[in-house]
């Protein structure tokens, strides 16, 4: 099978997958041909998909796609900007969780949604690590509050910012403000010396946060472990994750033992039109 195939029966001519090509590998010489590739477009290709999911027809494929192979959109199912609206105000960020793990299938379905999150140049550089054992989350946290300790020791100002000394004193009396008892930490990596790897981390945790509360579940970022990871060898290393990888991101994931029942307001937006 060549790289670019068009079913001369089924294609219009009508350039859509010229004009939606993020790469300007797709031609069209007259409006009455078919539609072709530039030279050296197999090496310029970055497998985005945008050319099969473009056309209504289902005229084109690629070797690696088909029309076949890609999920019809599927109108009825999109919300209204409405819902949006509504949903995205009433997500609220969940410290307090039930002693309740949430089922590796429905984590796995909602790590299969946030994959869809957008990358720089389709790169799709995004690694999750999923910690769930108990003494590893608590190990964890502990790590980040001997860090803490020695910022404050240090008299680091991140401490005095960050109100370390409140995280420590509730560590001591028994309390987790690291990881809030979550029964979930998901860890977003990447390749550090891509550039694409930290925005496509945070992307694709938001898509996870809102997939979980969209769930009936409960997120929330884990700053403090985050911020822990960047300055705090130990937790580096307990971490292992492959060489050349660093964290970009972390969400606490359960159920929340709470339900809100309103909606806070916001300053209003900060903008400069021009």
């Amino acid at each position: 099978m060549s790289f670019l195939t068009i079913d001369g029966e089924k294609c219009v001519r009508d350039g859509f997958c010229v004009s939606e090509c993020p790469m300007r590998i797709i031609r069209m010489r007259g409006a009455r041909e078919l539609p072709g590739l530039v030279q050296g477009a197999e090496d310029l290709c970055i497998h985005c998909g945008h050319c099969v999911a473009i056309c209504p027809q289902g005229a084109l494929s690629l070797r690696f796609l088909s029309p076949d192979q890609c999920a019809p959109i599927q109108q009825d199912l999109l919300p209204g900007y409405a819902q949006v609206d509504h949903f995205l105000r009433c997500r609220r960020s969940i410290r307090s969780y039930k002693d309740k793990p949430v089922a590796r299938e429905v984590l796995q379905r909602l790590i299969s949604t946030a994959r869809y999150g957008p990358s720089g140049h389709n790169l799709q550089p995004v690694h999750l690590l999923v910690i769930e054992d108990k003494k590893v989350l608590q190990s964890l946290a502990g790590l980040v509050v001997d860090w803490m300790r020695s910022s404050i020791e240090c008299q680091d100002p991140i401490a005095r910012t960050m109100h370390f000394d409140g995280v420590v004193q509730a560590w001591d009396e028994g309390l987790d403000r690291v990881l809030r008892g979550a029964p979930h930490l998901i860890v977003a990596h990447g390749d550090a010396s891509l550039s694409a790897s930290y925005p496509a981390c945070i992307i694709a945790l938001t898509y996870l946060e809102l997939a979980v509360f969209a769930e009936r579940l409960g997120a929330c970022w884990a700053g403090y472990f985050f911020h822990a990871t960047r300055y705090h060898e130990p937790l580096e290393e307990a971490l292992s994750l492959p060489p050349g990888h660093k964290t970009f991101g972390a969400l606490m994931v359960g159920y929340p033992k709470y339900a809100y029942q309103r909606v806070p307001p916001r300053n209003e937006p900060r903008i400069e039109w021009r």
